[in-house]
């Protein structure tokens, strides 16, 4: 299995800006998570 390119809690606070309004487009940009690999 492949090792996470992000630690569970920088994942955790990914999620968190998430819910706070941030778009998944601006997420995917700054931390260059694919728009699939965010949703899944």
């Amino acid at each position: 299995m492949r090792k996470s390119q992000f630690s569970h809690t920088q994942i955790a606070n990914i999620l968190k800006e998430f819910e706070q309004g941030k778009s998944a487009e601006e997420i995917h940009r700054e931390y260059g998570v694919s728009k699939v690999t965010f949703y899944k």
